[in-house]
């Protein structure tokens, strides 16, 4: 297992070299379009959310490391596309989301897939996920067999276009709110120290040999390249992760072995304006999905704390539920 020291305070602009030394797999998860991904399966407002995981993505890791009657975990479930996913494959799923719109979105998804006789069942809870995960820990500790989630990059992301004519291109749905303590609005560094954190407090609901998937990609800040995947391994590496695989999560399809770029406007447009700046940029293609679990050592130890308590089952209700928590400020 790797030791890691703290993440500094100055902003980073990539991380150690574990990423680079882990195997890899592809997984070709844009086979389809994105929109059609989510056609008749998810509710309109959900394009609305600026940066989405693709669902092909979240479903590829649940049919690879999860079993129908299986608990998943998103503790950061934005638009609840694991969640969703999830149920719709006879699994059971817990999402946490701290902006309200989304968790309603959330909501809004699953009462659809139930709906459609999905066979699992899940639940969103709102708030910040650091003070909502010690709950979930106390009734569905050692239960979770998938984590998968995303944190931000950055407040400004993806979104959407409205090219009216002759008038001007007007971006729309390509910012989270505007609440400062949503952690997508942080620096970097206090960013990458608030998912370790959030990660570190999901250990106690992972069960023994239960994985972990975090879905995440390089980015650029100020025309700098910011190797958030490596960052984002050295924060699951200091919550008390192991890495076992880096998986690449295809943006583009494959046909007649060449990719088929499935880009957006967003990175179309910003990868040009680099390049007229002479900075050589490319189109990211790809999500790195980076598979840990946890530690051994860590593992006996929340075995041995909790091993008086009685494991809770999932109250999972109707099929679909929301559920709010108070005090969902951002710790400091």
């Amino acid at each position: 297992m790797s030791t890691h020291q703290p993440i500094p305070r100055k902003a980073l602009a990539r991380g150690s070299d574990v990423l680079v030394e882990l195997p890899v797999t592809v997984w070709p998860t844009a086979q389809r379009p994105h929109a059609s991904q989510r056609k008749g399966r998810y509710v309109g407002e959900s394009t609305a959310h600026p940066a989405k995981m693709l669902p092909a993505i979240a479903g590829h890791a649940i049919d690879t490391f999860t079993a129908p009657g299986d608990l998943v975990l998103d503790p950061m479930c934005g638009v609840g596309t694991t969640l969703v996913e999830a149920v719709r494959k006879g699994r059971d799923a817990l999402g946490i989301e701290y902006e309200t719109r989304w968790a309603g979105v959330t909501d809004a998804n699953l009462a659809l897939a139930a709906h459609d006789e999905a066979a699992g069942h899940g639940q969103v809870h709102l708030g910040d996920a650091r003070r909502v995960l010690p709950d979930l820990a106390r009734r569905n500790a050692g239960r979770v067999a998938l984590l998968v989630t995303s944190p931000p990059y950055g407040s400004s992301v993806h979104g959407q276009v409205h090219a009216p004519g002759h008038r001007p291109v007007r971006k729309h749905d390509n910012r989270y709110s505007r609440d400062r303590a949503n952690l997508a609005h942080r620096s970097l560094p206090m960013l990458l120290r608030g998912f370790t954190d959030i990660l570190r407090r999901a250990i106690p609901l992972l069960r023994p040999g239960g994985v972990v998937a975090i879905t995440t990609r390089p980015f650029r800040l100020d025309g700098e390249l910011i190797d958030f995947p490596s960052l984002t391994l050295d924060a699951a590496i200091n919550a008390g992760l192991d890495p076992v695989q880096r998986c690449v999560g295809l943006l583009a399809g494959l046909r007649d072995g060449k990719l088929v770029p499935r880009s957006s406007f967003f990175q179309l447009d910003y990868v040009r304006k680099l390049r007229d700046r002479g900075v050589p940029a490319w189109v990211i293609a790809h999500e790195d999905v980076l598979v840990l679990r946890v530690s051994q050592k860590r593992q006996s130890s929340h075995e041995l704390k909790g091993s008086s308590a009685p494991v809770s089952g999932l109250d999972t209700g109707v099929g679909h539920d929301i559920e709010r928590v108070d005090g969902s400020g951002v710790a400091p």
